[in-house]
């Protein structure tokens, strides 16, 4: 049986989906995009969301689920997953007491970016190519105070240029890892810090680390990454490879 939610949009067992999008606060269909975003979900699971929400929720999702990765090569493809509180809270202790540009990697909702922004860092930048995504960045900036402040842009995050980007956070799948490690050594300058999350860099050794579980997360410093590769070429290829 597939998973769907029941009717105040958790997940539940089956595609009874009975809950209208104006039962719904911006948290649940985080929530929802979340789950939908990460597993496939065929036409005929289409049909049942579109019987269970209305027309209009129907096309929330496929905005959801369709715009922006169509755009994108499958193995650069990352599903949306909301960073939790924590998460979050550990990414913004690795970045304390730095300043300057900050960017998201593929920002979600742009929780982030926000949080970056209160915490100094300016200007803060997340590159997303979902709309319905972005547009729930901007809501989230607007009902918190900082509409306009903050910058969500739609961009192909591995065609962006992140040669002035000095704090970079990045919550990807580890398939995409890889491909993302060469384009962060071509472009960022020494003095960047990458902060990733729930997955680490497989080739790079971290110069910090905090939390446990789905909360841990790491910084690597450039200059640090790249010494390190300079001194074992090999070991840093096969890791990469593995």
């Amino acid at each position: 049986m597939e998973q769907g939610f029941n009717d105040r949009g958790r997940a539940g067992k089956g595609w009874g989906l009975v809950a209208a999008p104006a039962d719904m606060d911006p948290d649940d269909l985080e929530e929802q995009a979340a789950v939908l975003q990460g597993r496939p979900v065929g036409g005929w699971g289409l049909v049942q969301l579109a019987a269970g929400t209305g027309f209009a929720a129907y096309v929330m999702w496929a905005g959801v689920l369709m715009p922006g990765f169509r755009k994108v090569p499958l193995k650069l493809q990352v599903p949306y997953l909301p960073s939790s509180a924590q998460q979050v809270a550990n990414t913004m202790s690795l970045l304390k007491g730095r300043s300057g540009k900050m960017v998201d990697l593929g920002s979600g909702d742009g929780r982030l970016v926000l949080e970056a922004y209160k915490q100094g860092f300016q200007p803060a930048v997340g590159y997303e190519l979902n709309p319905w995504l972005l547009g729930l960045s901007k809501y989230r900036a607007w009902r918190a105070g900082y509409y306009g402040k903050v910058s969500y842009q739609r961009e192909d995050l591995w065609k962006v240029n992140l040669s002035d980007c000095y704090n970079v956070t990045v919550f990807l799948a580890p398939s995409v890892q890889p491909i993302l490690a060469t384009k962060l050594l071509a472009e960022l300058p020494d003095e960047a810090r990458v902060v990733a999350g729930r997955f680490p860099f497989a080739a790079w050794t971290p110069t910090s680390i905090v939390g446990e579980g789905l909360n841990r997360i790491w910084a690597y410093d450039m200059k640090s990454v790249r010494q390190a590769q300079q001194n074992n070429p090999e070991g840093a290829k096969r890791k990469n490879q593995s």
